[in-house]
């Protein structure tokens, strides 16, 4: 058995390696994203050679439900998905009601549900906190792969898929604006499962 001083010693080690890689890229730059990028190719670069470039469109669909995957598996098991469905039905309750006691003029309600107001901002505060911890975890995971895809691809523009309507696209060209079609193939993909791992998980929701 692990004992607890040792699962709060990996817990704080996890936060920390979490909330670094998300903070590193904004302190640190490019060369953060590259040195991440290029380390994670260590794993990632065999792999892709035998799947073949050709085909990177396929790692980009694994990555994403993978990444997915383990998002929707660390958000079921850190958040408190009864407080979250309880608070944000309270919410709904106390916004018609401050509503009909604004219009009513009721100084007596209006005094009520200011105090009411006090405690659902504590609710809130623990739901944001919930949520703010497994930004962390998730991290670990998702930003090592991403920083790596964003530095191969930069590295070899040359890779295509046949999208939908488009036809063969390069993957560095722009779906609009500054977003490129490697981004949107990977975020498609990520929604996609995960809300289907969602649905079957019952994660969130009211």
């Amino acid at each position: 058995m692990v004992s607890e001083a040792l699962k709060n010693q990996i817990d704080r080690f996890l936060l920390a390696l979490g909330f670094s890689l998300m903070i590193g890229i904004l302190v640190l730059g490019q060369g953060f994203r590259t040195a991440v990028g290029e380390a994670v190719g260590v794993l990632m670069n065999p792999i892709l050679a035998l799947v073949g470039q050709q085909n990177f469109h396929l790692i980009l669909l694994v990555m994403a439900a993978i990444t997915a995957a383990y998002a929707s598996l660390i958000q079921k098991y850190t958040i408190d998905w009864d407080l979250m469905r309880n608070t944000q039905e309270r919410m709904k309750v106390f916004q018609k009601e401050f509503r009909e006691a604004q219009l009513s003029q009721n100084t007596y309600m209006l005094k009520k549900l200011e105090d009411q107001r006090k405690e659902m901002m504590e609710d809130q505060m623990k739901m944001s906190k919930q949520q703010f911890k497994p930004m962390a975890y998730i991290s670990i995971i998702s930003l090592p792969l991403f920083y790596w895809a964003y530095y191969y691809i930069s590295g070899h523009g040359n890779a295509t898929m046949v999208f939908p309507f488009w036809g063969t696209q390069l993957l560095t060209s722009h779906a609009f604006l500054y977003f490129q079609k490697w981004l949107y193939w990977y975020f498609i993909c990520s929604l996609g499962v995960s809300q289907l791992i969602r649905k079957a998980l019952n994660i969130g929701g009211v």
